[in-house]
Formats: C-alpha cells, sequence, structure tokens
C-alpha cells in the first residue's frame, strides 16, 4: 500500500467503498475490515421506519465498528501490519447527524468523541464520488430490497455530511476523488489510475483529485 499502512475508502452509499477495498486488498495484502452491516438487527426497521429506528441503528453501527477497528489497529505494529477499511470512525457521526433528532444527535456524540480518541486516524481517507445520479443506479444494481425506497434527498443530506465533516479535517490525508468517468471493476487502467491516485505519497492535507 505505499507508504501508508492504514487506509480507509470512504463515500456515499453505494459509492463502490467494499468493491474497491477488496480489489485493494488482493493487489497489496495486508489486513481488511469490512462493515458488517448485515449483523446490524436494526437496520431494515430503520429503513422501515427511521424515526423509530435511528437511534438504535445508530448505536449498533458505532459499537460495532469501534470493536472491528480497536481488534485490528490496537496492538498493530504501523510498520509491520497494514490495514485497509472499507469505512472510517468518522462515518458513524456523519450519519448520525443524518439520521438523528438534534437532541440525540449532541448525546451520540459525545459517546462518540471518546470512542474516537481510543482510536488511530486512517493516513489516507479516500472519498469516492461517482455522482449523485450514478449512486443510485448502483445501489438498485447491487439490490439489496431495504435499500429500494430511500427517503427523497436522503443520499444529498448523507453526502453534505462528509463535505462538511472532512471540508477541513486534520492529521489524515482526505483524498476527494472525482470518480465519475472511472470503471475500475471493468477497465483496468481505471483501476490503476485511481491506485496511483490512492497510494502518492502526500503530505497530511485535503486534496480534490480526478485521475
Amino acid at each position: 500500500m505505499g507508504p501508508y499502512a492504514y487506509i480507509a475508502i470512504e463515500g456515499n452509499i453505494g459509492a463502490g467503498k467494499t468493491t474497491l477495498s477488496n480489489l485493494l486488498s488482493k493487489r497489496h495484502g495486508g489486513e481488511l475490515i469490512l462493515e458488517r452491516f448485515e449483523e446490524n438487527p436494526f437496520l431494515e426497521r430503520f429503513y422501515e421506519d427511521p424515526k423509530s429506528h435511528a437511534f438504535s441503528v445508530e448505536l449498533a453501527f458505532v459499537a460495532d465498528r469501534f470493536k472491528q477497528l480497536r481488534d485490528a489497529l490496537g496492538s498493530r505494529n504501523l510498520f509491520r501490519q497494514r490495514v485497509l477499511a472499507d469505512y472510517s470512525f468518522a462515518k458513524s457521526l456523519i450519519f448520525a447527524k443524518a439520521n438523528l433528532p438534534r437532541s440525540e444527535f449532541i448525546l451520540f456524540r459525545t459517546m462518540f468523541r471518546l470512542m474516537e480518541a481510543k482510536l488511530p486516524k486512517p493516513e489516507v481517507i479516500a472519498i469516492l464520488n461517482p455522482g449523485i445520479d450514478r449512486v443510485k443506479s448502483q445501489i438498485v444494481e447491487r439490490g439489496r430490497s431495504y435499500e429500494q425506497d430511500l427517503p427523497e434527498g436522503y443520499l444529498e443530506r448523507v453526502w453534505d455530511g462528509y463535505k462538511e465533516h472532512y471540508k477541513f479535517h486534520r492529521g489524515s490525508r482526505v483524498l476527494w476523488i472525482d470518480t465519475s468517468d472511472l470503471d475500475f471493476v471493468k477497465r483496468e487502467e481505471d483501476f490503476e489510475k485511481l491506485l496511483t491516485c490512492i497510494l502518492h505519497p502526500r503530505k497530511p492535507g485535503v486534496y480534490e483529485l480526478k485521475p
């Protein structure tokens, strides 16, 4: 994974995070951490009735993400064990802000900050942006039944949350990557462009990139 030992692939629902993470892992090895969304017992109920189950679904997600990352990163040697994840821990805060009423979000944020302080930050956070229309089509293509009737404007709200959270992020290399013209699954040259973009040595900061 080039000069980096901990990379997180991020983006909206259906942006291609897991697909790219699997491809990168096959190429470069290391420990692959994939979000265990299917194990969240509240997820389908949340999509059916967001107001009733938003807090439960976010608590379940943040607890599981914390456990996954703590187990993988807690005792790792940065110079020997490489880690690639298809999410960053901050995803919990971004989605909580999109889904929770203000009073519940404030409570959630307090708990999140305590947990976040116990985890190392990714050296690279690569945020994929294929565009909202393409995200919608990819959600349809992958066929998860509970994702097919997302509320109007929900994907836009989530994306706005990413932009707000990472606008002035410090400590990591935050890469806003325009993937609207890429097909990194079917075209090897597109995958290579994206790979070079993510692994290129950079100082910490926020970058807007178009491979």
